[in-house]
C-alpha cells in the first residue's frame, strides 16, 4: 500500500509553526517510507514554504533523503486529470488534488492529507479514497 502525500501535511512536516505539525510528524513516524507525491504537490509546497526560513532547502533535503518519491502524473494521464477537475469543479478540485486522485486510481493507496475535499472525491468514478486525515 502506497502513501500519497498531499501538500498540507508535507508543509506541516517542515513548518513547526503549522497547527498540524505535531499530528503530521506523528503520522509520518509510524507510516512506512517512502511516501509518494507528484510535481503539482511539490510546486504548491515550495510556494507555501517560500516564506519559512530554510523551508525550500529543507524540502529539497527531504526529497534527496529518498523518503519522498515524486511520481509523474501529467505526462501519461493529463486527460484523466482534466476529467477529474471537470467532474469536481463545484468543489473545486485543484490540479494537485486531481493528480493525487489519478495516482490513487493506479494502485492501492492511502492519501495523507489535511484537505477534507478528499472525502468528496471519488476514484474510478465511484470508489471512496482511503484517507489519513485528522
Amino acid at each position: 500500500m502506497r502513501i500519497l502525500l498531499d501538500t498540507g501535511p508535507l508543509v506541516a512536516l517542515l513548518n513547526r509553526r503549522d497547527s498540524f505539525h505535531v499530528w503530521s510528524v506523528e503520522q509520518a513516524s509510524i507510516l512506512p517510507p517512502p511516501f509518494y507525491t507528484c510535481e503539482a504537490v511539490l510546486t504548491e509546497a515550495h510556494f507555501l514554504l517560500g516564506g519559512i526560513k530554510n523551508g525550500n532547502s529543507r524540502l529539497i533535503d527531504l526529497l534527496n533523503s529518498g523518503n519522498i518519491l515524486c511520481t509523474s502524473v501529467v505526462a501519461g494521464h493529463l486527460a484523466r486529470v482534466g476529467e477529474l477537475m471537470l467532474k469536481f469543479a463545484n468543489v473545486p478540485m485543484s490540479f494537485a488534488d486531481a493528480c493525487l486522485v489519478c495516482l490513487a486510481e493506479q494502485q492501492d493507496s492511502t492519501v495523507f492529507t489535511l484537505d477534507k475535499d478528499f472525502r468528496i472525491y471519488r476514484k474510478n468514478q465511484k470508489d471512496i479514497l482511503e484517507l489519513l486525515i485528522p
